[in-house]
């Protein structure tokens, strides 16, 4: 189609959740309740780190940083979901974009958060007498500004490419968010160079994180077995356990929304699998690092002990 033949969009139609009246509201009040629990649990988390001293160390600030991502992440996603629940369908393709922009910055940083906590427990673990030093505050706050600049950074190359994009078809994204793979299928222009960056940038932001999360497992594994106390291994064990449940959550959603296999109900499984990725994911981490945490039961302690007091 000529250049002069395309005209640019102005506005797109989210299909939404779901196409059955009669579920919309069943799943309105449900993420309702979802978005409402994710909200008071990572802002409670950070809060209760903010507020308590004891927890003022490299892997709470890590959790904290993690803690915004999630609620950040949530909040691009659930209200708009919602919104669509109720028959609010239509997105600005300034708003669209915007969604997807802060979308992969979000996304993309906590792949690169979870690599950086994984190491901050390797420090911890196999090199205890030093780890003062190798997680400074300072090193702390380079590291999330990294992680905040990988996101950034990638989220902007998507963006700067996908405005380039005309779109010329239907203007009707199958997805409940603007999700960028469904947006380019809208496109009627050349999306080579779009998939070649998408292919890039994948491999990069799944493998870098990835490798760095099992070489620093695989290392504090090796320090956990030369340790002739069973008590020490199970205190090692102990910090590690609540960081491996959330990576596994992560990469085990985000493999079964990316990696699952076509079929006649793709676009049905693929908002399946992306509710709990984008959705249940935020929601749950606050619990997976707070249930079976010792320092956050007693920090809450003694913050409900001092309120019952004023």
């Amino acid at each position: 189609m000529a250049p002069g033949n395309h005209s640019p969009a102005t506005e797109f139609i989210l299909a939404g959740l779901t196409e059955r009246p009669g579920l919309r509201l069943p799943l309105l009040l449900l993420f309702l309740g979802v978005y409402v629990a994710t909200v008071l649990g990572n802002l409670g988390l950070m809060a209760l780190i903010g507020l308590s001293s004891p927890l003022h160390t490299p892997m709470y600030s890590f959790l904290s940083s993690l803690s915004f991502i999630d609620f950040c992440q949530s909040t691009v996603i659930v209200p708009r979901m919602l919104a669509g629940l109720v028959g609010e369908n239509a997105i600005s393709y300034p708003q669209c974009m915007a969604q997807l922009y802060f979308f992969l910055v979000f996304a993309i940083s906590e792949c690169y958060m979870l690599a950086a906590m994984a190491y901050d427990r390797y420090a911890a673990i196999c090199s205890p007498l030093r780890y003062t030093m190798v997680m400074s505050d300072q090193v702390c706050a380079r590291l999330v500004l990294g992680v905040s600049a990988v996101g950034v950074a990638c989220a902007s190359a998507h963006a700067g490419l996908l405005a380039r994009v005309y779109f010329c078809r239907s203007n009707v994204i199958h997805h409940y968010f603007c999700d960028l793979i469904s947006i380019l299928k809208l496109s009627c222009s050349s999306i080579y160079v779009n998939e070649i960056l998408i292919l890039i940038l994948s491999g990069v932001n799944i493998l870098a994180p990835a490798l760095t999360i099992l070489g620093s497992y695989l290392l504090i594994l090796l320090s956990i077995l030369r340790l002739r106390s069973a008590t020490g291994r199970a205190k090692a064990v102990s910090t590690c356990g609540s960081h491996l449940s959330a990576v596994a959550l992560f990469y085990g959603s985000a493999a079964f929304m990316y990696l699952n296999p076509s079929s006649t109900n793709s676009t049905e499984q693929a908002k399946a699998s992306s509710v709990f990725y984008t959705i249940m994911v935020p929601a749950l981490n606050p619990l997976i690092y707070s249930l079976r945490n010792r320092d956050v039961h007693t920090a809450l302690s003694r913050a409900l002990r001092k309120r019952a007091f004023l």
